[in-house]
């Protein structure tokens, strides 16, 4: 039997999952939801991070216990039945199609934060990023995308933090804002996109197959699990603590100032606080946290898609390599040519909006068979939260089909 030795092989698929969550998209929610309403949501961000860490930690428990992903699970459970092809459908939809469709974001993320330092033009960042991510997938070395990976959640975490230290929010307004729920007029919707730019359907599938490629059947179970926890609860909580710091730094520097707010030019609004230095360090921030999510975003679209088909999960299978590349390819010709593949944008959201409360609904009835688990199912506290948990993605579910469709409604 193998052990473990070195403390920083304990870690890995959780810090994947940052990096997937972490993206262009949850440092513009975040901006957002901090000039606007200040520091009364940062107990929504607590609540999506423990969410988070409650759906991961299950999903990693049945990689491990199973060896199975989570797409091959789901594959299995309903063979034969309608839920089964339902199942395929929406999983190819949601996580396939739904992340071709998000990827141009990704990407145009990424490259927008090297545009700000370079002069560039964005098409050019925009092809070298996605020409990058190809580069580090095609190598089919789980250990080396990790290590870039966690890198690049690294890098994060040190340009988010140390401008929240710079920019000196009141510690005591930020604890009460993460301890005390309130619900500013009109901030239910930013409530629910800060859910969901946070507990994301495709990471699920992404550390169910992760955790084995990181602790192989040879190990101890229970120590893979140990290992596992800490990993999950580490890392999802650095995630948080990245989102933490991006909030309140736009809280304190723009809530309440009576000027008009931005995302996307967020760096030159820091300048009268932080100097010239501020549009490198957001150049930074925002490259890692796009080429991040660029190389997961097709690496967990990959996993769902080759698991729920019932092909191959090895990350040097040819189709495994054609799903990735496929997702990798529609972004970068998309952000390339500077479009938004809205239609598609449309669709993503509206097949994620169902996937969500279905991979925690049936994540946590799969949970619950012993036949399949063994000692390993869930206690009742934890089912106890993951109902909670299911019931919010319900809610958020609904909603975001909602906004799907008043956008395709005439105005």
């Amino acid at each position: 039997m193998q052990v473990t030795t070195r403390f920083s092989d304990r870690f890995g698929p959780g810090l994947l999952v940052t990096a997937a969550f972490i993206g262009p998209g949850t440092v513009t929610t975040a901006s957002i939801a901090g000039a606007r309403y200040g520091f009364s949501l940062l107990w929504a961000l607590v609540f999506s991070v423990l969410a988070t860490v409650l759906l991961q930690e299950m999903a990693a428990r049945l990689g491990l216990v199973t060896r199975l992903g989570l797409a091959q699970a789901l594959r299995e459970s309903y063979r034969g039945s309608w839920l089964g092809s339902a199942a395929i459908l929406l999983v190819v939809a949601a996580v396939g199609i739904g992340n071709a469709a998000y990827q141009a974001g990704n990407i145009t993320g990424a490259a927008l934060g090297l545009q700000s330092i370079s002069g560039i033009s964005l098409n050019w960042w925009a092809l070298a990023v996605g020409l990058l991510a190809a580069a580090l997938l095609a190598s089919g070395v789980y250990r080396l995308i990790e290590k870039l990976l966690i890198a690049l959640v690294l890098l994060m975490s040190v340009v988010f933090l140390l401008t929240l230290l710079m920019v000196g929010p009141s510690p005591a307004d930020m604890l009460a804002g993460m301890l005390l729920p309130s619900l500013p007029a009109g901030s239910l919707l930013t409530v629910l996109a800060l859910i969901g730019t946070t507990v994301v359907p495709y990471n699920l599938f992404l550390q169910a197959s992760a955790v084995q490629e990181k602790w192989p059947a040879s190990l101890d179970l229970k120590q893979a699990l140990r290992e596992s926890r800490i990993d999950t609860g580490l890392s999802v909580g650095l995630g948080g603590l990245i989102t933490l710091a991006i909030m309140s730094t736009s809280a304190a520097a723009f809530f309440g100032s009576g000027g008009e707010f931005s995302a996307s030019n967020m760096a030159q609004q820091l300048e009268p606080l932080l100097g010239a230095s501020a549009r490198y360090f957001f150049a930074a921030g925002l490259f890692a946290a796009g080429l991040s999510s660029a190389v997961t975003a097709p690496l967990a679209a990959a996993y769902a898609v080759c698991g729920v088909l019932g092909w191959p999960r090895d990350l040097k299978a040819t189709r495994f390599r054609l799903v990735w590349l496929a997702v990798l390819l529609c972004g970068t010709a998309f952000a390339t040519a500077g479009a938004r593949p809205l239609a598609a944008i449309l669709f993503a959201q509206a097949a994620n909006g169902l996937l969500l409360p279905l991979c925690a609904a049936f994540l946590l009835v799969l949970m619950n068979r012993r036949q399949l688990l063994g000692e390993y199912t869930n206690n009742r506290a934890v089912n106890m939260l993951g109902l909670l948990v299911v019931g919010i993605t319900v809610a958020l579910g609904l909603v975001k089909l909602g906004q799907v469709f008043a956008a395709l409604l005439p105005s």
